[in-house]
Order: structure tokens, then C-alpha cells, then sequence
């Protein structure tokens, strides 16, 4: 039985070159029989239709830890290329002041969805939480105007403006992300309701998750739907392509969650995943199989990090589940972001028109 040290070591090694390969669209650690927790970890590769020398079959690859040699399951799961989700047609479209988590937004050529409502650390200030390429028309600090619904739903500038894109982690096409990240700032808060469609008020957030945990979620397309953590610290490949000039980006040690029916269509983007229970903010999601049926999304306690935000509620703001991490167990779980990582992570201030 491998541990998820063991197949954690095993990623980082083969990620680099597997993402190379044609078809290959992610590579993260999950779990050898999803049915049974107790049988151990596995490294998983997320491929499509031109990678199919072991497509959805499993065989054992071996690593060294601690002058030790270990063999760790590496298991091919068939899916369909990673994609953006947002822009399309469908529930949660309309207009609502004020403004829910879980309802359309965006700029007028884009439709994503109102991920959460955040309120700063510091102060009484109220954000959207969403993805960057939801409330940024072009991946850089130009002045980017916040309609609800998005420009796909109607919705259009100055009649539906809510308020303007405030900051954002730019997307690079050089070097891994982490997050597809951005805030947009209302002309006023009171434009802003700090509460979940369908769910309510948001009691705060986890600091962490595993694999197999329990999600649901609301999002401008596909609504409430339910999902399980299939994979963490999993790297994948994202098509960008029709945002920003971009084409394929590689993201780092992200989250798969999987559905047993679409749980992420075009203009979920920006749509934050709960704990099944509790309703606690889990992660945040921003690209998916073109199918649905995975979700491609970030802890959302690495938006909290950088952006220096806590949940908002009617009154002050959420609390912060802290997830007790045993020191044997930890690479089962997500992980915060290092003071490194966070240097390496640019927040970017958006110009005010």
C-alpha cells in the first residue's frame, strides 16, 4: 500500500515530463480504490483519446523515500481537455440586487459567476470573489468595468454596473500558476449581499481538504450540484485559448473534483465549492473537462492568503475552520501556500477608470 508521501514524490518527478506528452492534461495523487480510503494512494493522470497506451488501466511505478524503495500505483483516468468556464446560457442568469454568490457576473463580453462575497481583513470593505478571466477583459491592469448578469446574459455597462475589477493575480503563460484569481470592488457595498444562492449565509472557510472529501456547489450554469475530491496536488494543463492572447497555461498542485454528472459547464468559472457539511468554502473553481464531469479548482485558502480576505457575513465576517493536520498525514491533505510561493504570487491592483 503506498502512501501518499510515497505518491506525492512520484508527481513531482513525472510531472514535468508527462505534461509534456500529447493528451496529457493533468497529473495529481488521489487515491488507488476511491471505494476503500484504506488502500492507499496512487499518482493519477487525467488523459484523452492521444494517450492511450495505458488509458483508465493501472500499473506500478517505483520510488525511493527514506532509502527505501516503493512501488506506487499510477492510475490513467480518461477525460477530455481542461477548459475555461465561462461565457454560456442557462440558470442563475438574471438580474439581483443586491448581488448573491452564485448568480451571474462579468464584463460585457464575458459571463462567470459571483464565486463569493469577501469582505477585507482590515475594515469594512466588500469584494466578488471570482476567477481573473471572469472580471478582467484582458489579464492586465487596465480598467476592466463589473456587470450583473455578465455581457453572455444580457447584462450590459452603465445600466447593470455593479462596480470594477480591483485586484488580480495576473495569468502567465511562462512560468506555473496557482490561481486564476481576481476581486472586483462595488460602487457601493450595500450592492452586495453577503450570502450563497440556494444555500444562505456562509458560516467561513477550511483551511484544508482531502481526497474524497464531500463538496457541492452553486454556479451560474449548472446550479447546485454535488462533487468529490478525486485528486489533489495535481498539475494540469488549461486552454486559455479566446482569453488574453493566451493559448495552454500550466497550473501547480491543484484540486480535481468529480461528479456524477456535470458539476462544471461554461460560465461556472468563479463558482466556489462548500463542504457538503457545514457549508464551510472549500475551493474555488475555474476550468473543467469539456464534458463537466471535473471540475479544476484551487483551495480557496490561498485566495484568503494573498488577498488578505475573510468569508463576509450580514455582520463582521466568517470564521476559519482550521483543519487539524496529524504530521504523518499531511501530504493527504491540501497545503497552504509558502512564504515563498506567496512572494512568487503577484497581486496586481487594477487602474480605476
Amino acid at each position: 500500500m503506498a502512501s501518499f508521501s510515497a505518491a506525492l514524490k512520484l508527481k513531482e518527478q513525472l510531472s514535468r515530463q508527462m505534461l509534456k506528452k500529447k493528451g496529457v492534461h493533468g497529473i495529481g495523487v488521489g487515491l488507488n480504490n476511491p471505494r476503500n480510503p484504506k488502500s492507499g494512494a496512487a499518482v493519477i493522470v487525467y488523459t484523452d483519446k492521444a494517450f492511450t497506451a495505458h488509458t483508465n488501466k493501472k500499473l506500478h511505478m517505483t520510488v525511493t523515500t527514506k532509502g527505501k524503495k516503493l512501488a506506487v500505483p499510477v492510475i490513467y483516468k480518461k477525460t477530455s481537455r481542461f477548459r475555461l468556464h465561462a461565457k454560456a446560457t442557462e440558470d442563475l442568469t438574471g438580474r439581483i440586487r443586491p448581488v448573491v454568490a452564485g448568480y451571474s457576473v462579468g464584463t460585457p463580453n464575458v459571463s462567470g459567476t459571483a464565486g463569493l462575497i469577501v469582505r477585507s481583513r482590515s475594515g469594512n470593505q466588500k469584494y466578488i470573489l471570482s476567477n481573473n478571466h471572469v472580471l478582467n477583459a484582458t489579464n492586465s491592469s487596465k480598467y476592466s468595468v463589473t456587470i450583473q448578469p455578465g455581457g453572455a446574459d444580457g447584462g450590459t455597462s452603465p445600466k447593470d454596473r455593479v462596480g470594477h475589477l480591483d485586484r488580480f493575480v495576473k495569468i502567465s503563460s511562462t512560468r506555473p500558476n496557482f490561481m486564476d484569481a481576481a476581486t472586483s470592488i462595488p460602487t457601493r457595498n450595500s450592492l452586495l449581499s453577503p450570502t450563497y444562492a440556494q444555500i444562505g449565509v456562509i458560516p467561513g472557510y477550511v483551511t484544508s481538504y482531502r481526497v474524497g472529501d464531500k463538496f457541492k456547489k452553486v454556479g451560474r450554469t449548472t446550479g447546485l450540484v454535488n462533487g468529490t475530491v478525486d485528486s489533489i496536488h495535481t498539475d494540469v494543463q488549461i486552454s486559455y485559448e479566446g482569453y488574453a492572447d493566451l493559448s495552454v497555461v500550466t497550473f501547480k498542485d491543484q484540486t480535481v473534483v468529480k461528479g456524477s454528472s456535470p458539476v462544471s459547464l461554461p460560465g461556472d468559472s468563479g463558482s466556489v465549492w462548500l463542504t457538503r457539511q457545514g457549508n464551510y468554502a472549500a475551493a474555488v473553481n475555474y476550468a473543467g473537462s469539456s464534458d463537466g464531469r471535473l471540475s479544476i479548482a484551487y483551495p480557496i485558502r490561498w485566495f484568503m492568503q494573498r488577498f488578505s480576505t475573510e468569508v463576509a457575513r450580514p455582520s463582521g465576517t466568517g470564521t476559519v475552520k482550521t483543519i487539524k493536520i496529524p504530521a504523518k498525514d499531511k501530504n493527504k491533505y491540501i497545503r497552504s501556500l509558502t512564504a515563498e510561493q506567496l512572494k512568487q504570487i503577484k497581486l496586481v491592483r487594477a487602474k480605476r477608470k
